[in-house]
C-alpha cells in the first residue's frame, strides 16, 4: 500500500473496505468498452478494479504525488490516461467517442462535493449516468421533494437534469482516515426528456438560487426585484408560499414566465 498521507486540503478520505469496493463495482456494472471517467482516483482501489472491467479508463486527479502510485498499482489492469487537473475545470464531454456517452465515477471529496455535482450534471446530454460516493446527508438533500426538511437548491436542479438513486450507505470505518460523517453511494441517471425544458436555465438556476437563499421569507419577498407579481400570476404560483413548498415543476413556471417577459430562451442541447 502507498505511503501516501491523505491531504486535508484535497479532502482526501481513502476508500479502502474490499466488501465495499465490491458492492460499488457490482452496482456500477462497468463492460468492455464502456467509456468511463473516475474523478479522484486516490490510491486506485477503485480504479483497478474499474480498469479491469473496461480494459481503458479516464482517470481525473488533482494531486500529482498520487499519479505515479496510481499508474504502478494499474499496470497490468488495463489502459489508463490519467489527467491530471481540478475537475471543476474539465470538460467532460471531450471524452466520448462517437455517439457513445460517458459514464462518471467518483469518491467525492466532502469540501467540493456540491460544486462537482453540480459541474458534472451540467454536462448530462453527453452522461450514460454517474455513480458517486458522498457524505449521507448531500445524498439526502439531492434526493429530497418538496416539503422535506432535505429540501433545497440541490434538490431542484439536480432532479432537474437526473433521477437520483441513493443505492447504500458506507460507515466511517471503510475509509482512511476515517471521517466524522456516514457516506451513501448513489446513481444519477440523466433523464431522457426532461419534466418541462426551461427556456433559460441560467435563470431558473438563478430564481431557485435567490429561493433558497432566503428560504425563511415568503416567496414574495424572496425573489423580490427579479419576480413581479405578473410572474407569479403567470406561473400560476402563491406569491405567499415559502420556497421549500414548491416543487420542480412550480420552480421551471417561474423562470419560464421570466425568460417570456425577457425574451431569452436558452434551450438545453446535446
Amino acid at each position: 500500500m502507498s505511503r501516501h498521507h491523505p491531504r486535508r486540503r484535497f479532502g482526501q478520505n481513502f476508500l479502502y473496505d474490499t466488501h465495499i469496493l465490491r458492492r460499488m463495482i457490482a452496482s456500477i456494472d462497468p463492460r468492455p468498452g464502456q467509456r468511463c471517467i473516475e474523478i479522484g482516483p486516490g490510491l486506485g482501489a477503485l480504479t483497478q478494479p474499474l480498469l479491469e472491467r473496461v480494459g481503458d479508463l479516464i482517470a481525473i486527479e488533482l494531486d500529482r504525488d498520487l499519479i505515479e502510485p496510481l499508474i504502478r498499482r494499474c499496470d497490468g489492469s488495463g489502459q489508463l490516461e490519467v489527467v491530471q487537473a481540478d475537475a471543476l475545470e474539465v470538460d467532460l464531454a471531450r471524452f466520448r467517442r462517437g455517439g457513445e456517452k460517458v459514464r462518471v465515477i467518483g469518491n467525492l471529496p466532502y469540501n467540493v462535493a456540491t460544486p462537482l455535482l453540480f459541474h458534472t450534471t451540467s454536462f448530462a446530454p453527453h452522461l450514460e449516468d454517474a455513480h458517486f460516493l458522498l457524505q449521507k446527508e448531500v445524498v439526502e438533500r439531492m434526493a429530497a421533494g418538496a416539503g422535506q426538511a432535505s429540501y433545497g437548491r440541490l434538490s431542484v436542479m439536480i432532479q432537474y437534469r437526473c433521477r437520483v438513486e441513493p443505492l447504500f450507505d458506507v460507515h466511517p470505518k471503510a475509509f482512511r482516515p476515517v471521517p466524522k460523517v456516514i457516506s451513501t453511494w448513489v446513481r444519477l441517471t440523466p433523464l431522457p426528456r426532461l419534466p418541462h425544458w426551461a427556456r433559460n436555465e441560467a435563470r431558473l438556476a438563478a430564481v431557485v438560487a435567490r429561493a433558497f437563499g432566503q428560504r425563511r421569507k415568503t416567496l414574495r419577498n424572496a425573489l423580490r426585484g427579479m419576480v413581479s407579481e405578473q410572474d407569479f400570476k403567470a406561473a400560476e404560483v402563491e406569491p405567499s408560499a415559502r420556497p421549500e413548498t414548491l416543487d420542480l415543476e412550480h420552480y421551471l413556471r417561474l423562470a419560464d414566465a421570466l425568460a417570456q417577459r425577457s425574451g431569452k430562451d436558452t434551450p438545453l442541447t446535446a
